[in-house]
């Protein structure tokens, strides 16, 4: 059972720091569970172009390994001009729909204000529907001023809500993955 958290884009920090806590969270949920964590910044992801997944190589391909290897995701993004990143979106792009169905996604977003956080409902969860892909009800979203000076969470608040997403997120993963798992060998 995999569970790769994914920080979607190209700058900044903050992104990473939250999915980097939710992903520890999940660790200490589902100690059996490979959990891995995908930074965007790290890999020379190259446009989506229309390809077959196959024809890509170098550091696109093994994204797109780690992405059809997992089981479920946690999208992580930060929110620019009222919408989620390009990097992302081309992430998802490069990935045939299929790969996600009948998997579970979770959706961490930081922006500069509370005033971005319904990006996630109205932008980030439809894909998910698109890709019919079973969605965490509950989403964390962090702002500025959740961090302190040192870029650390500092929000009990935000604490709280991570605590709780992940525990929601962790128990879909299991229950479903099973499930899923059940109704393959049946079939």
């Amino acid at each position: 059972m995999k569970i790769l958290g994914i920080s979607g884009t190209l700058t900044g920090s903050k992104t990473l720091i939250v999915i980097n806590k939710v992903m520890d969270k999940i660790r200490e949920i589902l100690p059996e569970a490979e959990v891995e964590v995908l930074d965007l910044k790290q890999y020379n992801v190259q446009f989506c172009d229309g390809r077959p997944p196959s024809d890509y190589s170098g550091d696109t391909r093994k994204v797109i390994d780690m992405i059809t290897s997992a089981d479920s995701y946690i999208f992580g993004t930060p929110i620019f001009q009222g919408s989620f990143t390009g990097a992302l979106k081309n992430l998802i792009d490069l990935v045939p729909p299929s790969e996600f169905s009948n998997k579970v996604i979770g959706f961490v977003a930081t922006g500069g204000n509370n005033q971005h956080y319904l990006v996630i409902e109205n932008q980030l969860k439809p894909i998910a529907g698109y890709l019919n892909a079973y969605v965490a009800p509950s989403f964390v979203f962090a702002h500025t001023g959740h961090f302190n000076t040192q870029n650390e969470i500092a929000d009990s608040e935000l604490l709280k809500k991570i605590e709780m997403f992940s525990h929601q997120f962790a128990f879909m993963h299991a229950n479903l993955i099973k499930q899923n798992m059940k109704t393959v060998d049946s079939l």
